[in-house]
């Protein structure tokens, strides 16, 4: 059996982490105008992938 291919498009979103892999949050690229600072604030930075993706996250890596 040949190895698995990784997802080459999950390889350049999710980063391993010490406690799982992180991510650049969504809804942060345009239609900025109605979004209030407050909202654009909250949504820097990168957040932890939840508990429940973590799996399905490992196996597009193929970890």
């Amino acid at each position: 059996m040949p190895k698995m291919k990784t997802k080459s498009g999950a390889t350049k979103r999710f980063k391993r982490t010490a406690n799982g892999f992180k991510h650049k949050q969504s809804f942060t690229s345009h239609i900025l105008t109605k979004k209030s600072p407050k909202r654009k604030r909250q949504l820097r930075g990168t957040k932890l992938i939840a508990k429940s993706d973590v799996a399905s996250v490992k196996r597009m890596i193929a970890l």
